[in-house]
């Protein structure tokens, strides 16, 4: 793995290995939170994928159940995958399989239902074969694609492809999120990081469907995920070989909070193993399900496994804190705190007890940013970081009385004490770290509305002098723009670039410097020139 590092530092799974290299022992400790079966009805070939509909379980398998005319898939001599169902018993027992439906199963491939609540509608995996045509790609392969089916009559009809499909591209295995506003998927379709990724799309009130989404790094690696579930408790399971696991598909989880996703978590042995683990469903008011793999000792190729969760994965953290003076180290009453995450999202607004104490529930080895506000005190915020253990993390915000003296031609980060707002060699975007010290500016120039500034962005010595004054001159406009976004009218702020011309330490053309020291001269000045 240290190979692999070396030669693919910009390798997702790398920059997670690098991150996480105690990622076994994290593994160990999210194991053994279940208790697991291999199902009765698991027959000597493939079985794998399981949804439900009208008290049924439904899966896919290559079982042969005899006829005349035998398909076999070419690359596994077995057959192609039907829909079978099977009863659940109050004994917990199944009835024997039987297939699911004439009108879903063809002469392919069929595979991973997912049915509306209502069990109307339906939503599966097929081969690219319509109205008893078989679809190829340019490269002569028939690829997968989703279909939807609507219950009428007691049949399925209306049989139809989704239109975000393709014949030079794979759509398979929807899952349905708990309002049913929003269909999940796997694709290998143009924006794939990797073999394949997860996908949105937006499932109108006409029927009608969005533009399909990647669901972005977080999730989706450089290799294969896959089989996404969205439970009722907004949670994100699927499978991936990309994340670190034990070894091929291991399945995972990541709790889904206002759109974000949160950390990816291994849900740990024994539903993984060294081998293929997919396709996960859980019950979560029962905190039962079913999972498929291909470990050794199975029945066939794929089986599915039953599964009890009898520990919950997630760990707890509390953040508990107290607003204080900064010069007296005395509480602040009633300060109001707004709390969020790392993409400054707003997650909850609160207001400090009287002695100043507040708390909020958080998840763990995750990163927030806390802001406190009171009269008479400028706005603090405070970058968090929460330990991937359970138990309390504590913090202490100060907030400083505006004392200091505010004149036309001073600094105002350096009034405030707030921190340069650096750039990135050759770039002019606003960084994460500098939207933070940005807020706080906008902060003081909402508590002076008066206020004028002038934005002075200067660059380090590297590359020309005609190249910094215009790297210079669009960082301070992106500067501009981020302030004037947030609330500031655009007739109290001004900006330009400076370039090379006023460097803070000896880094000039020809003298040689470390990165740091270049640092410094990448900078924005925010310079009062009015009251």
């Amino acid at each position: 793995m240290s190979f692999f590092i070396k030669k693919n530092a910009s390798d997702l799974r790398a920059k997670k290995f690098a991150e996480h290299k105690d990622y076994l022992e994290i593994i160990k400790s999210n194991s053994g939170r279940f208790k697991i079966e291999n199902a009765s009805f698991n027959s000597e070939y493939s079985d794998y994928g399981t949804a439900f509909f009208d008290n049924k379980l439904i899966f896919a398998s290559a079982r042969d159940t005899g006829g005349i005319l035998k398909r076999k898939h070419q690359w596994t001599n077995q057959s192609f995958t039907q829909l079978y169902s099977t009863e659940i018993l109050e004994d917990g027992t199944f009835t024997d399989p039987e297939k699911f439906s004439k009108a879903i199963n063809s002469k392919f491939n069929e595979s991973t239902p997912v049915f509306t609540k209502d069990g109307k509608t339906v939503y599966f995996t097929r081969n690219n074969f319509s109205n008893g045509k078989k679809g190829k790609s340019n490269k002569n392969n028939t690829l997968l694609k989703i279909y939807k089916a609507v219950l009428k009559g007691g049949k399925w009809t209306e049989m139809k492809e989704l239109p975000f499909n393709s014949d030079n591209y794979s759509t398979a295995h929807p899952a349905l999120s708990n309002d049913e506003k929003t269909l999940y998927f796997a694709s290998d379709m143009p924006g794939t990081f990797g073999q394949s990724d997860l996908f949105k799309v937006e499932i109108k009130k006409d029927g009608t469907f969005g533009k399909p989404e990647n669901l972005g790094p977080k999730i989706n690696t450089e290799a294969k995920e896959t089989f996404p579930l969205i439970t009722d408790e907004n949670e994100l399971y699927f499978a991936s070989d990309g994340h670190l696991g034990l070894g091929g598909l291991d399945i995972f989880v990541s709790k889904i909070k206002n759109g974000v996703f949160g950390e990816v978590k291994n849900i740990g042995s024994p539903a993984n193993s060294p081998k293929d683990d997919f396709a996960f469903y859980i019950n979560t008011k029962t905190r039962k399900g079913f999972f498929s793999s291909n470990r050794n000792q199975g029945k066939g190729y794929d089986d599915i496994y039953s599964f009890e969760e009898i520990k919950p994965l997630d760990c707890k953290q509390l953040l508990n804190g107290i607003v204080v003076d900064n010069e007296t180290g005395l509480f602040i009453p009633e300060a109001k705190l707004t709390f969020l995450d790392v993409s400054m999202n707003v997650l909850q607004i609160s207001v400090a007890d009287k002695e100043g104490k507040f708390s909020f529930d958080v998840d763990c080895g995750s990163t927030y940013y806390l802001k406190a506000e009171s009269k008479e005190y400028i706005p603090n915020e405070k970058k968090v970081e929460i330990e991937n253990f359970s138990g309390k993390t504590e913090v202490e915000i100060s907030l400083e009385k505006p004392i200091k003296k505010l004149t036309i031609g001073t600094d105002l980060a350096k009034t405030f004490e707030i921190k340069n707002i650096y750039f990135d060699l050759d770039k002019w975007n606003i960084r994460e770290e500098a939207a933070t010290d940005l807020a706080k500016i906008v902060d003081v120039m909402k508590e002076y509305p008066n206020m004028k500034i002038d934005v002075r962005s200067h660059t380090d010595s590297r590359q020309t002098h005609q190249y910094n004054e215009k790297l210079s001159d669009n960082r301070a406009k992106s500067t501009v723009a981020w302030i004037i976004n947030e609330g500031i009218s655009k007739e109290r702020i001004s900006g330009k670039g400076y370039g090379e011309t006023q460097l803070l330490n000896k880094c000039a053309d020809g003298i040689e410097c470390s990165e740091e020291e270049h640092q410094q001269n990448r900078r924005s000045e925010f310079i009062i020139t009015a009251m």
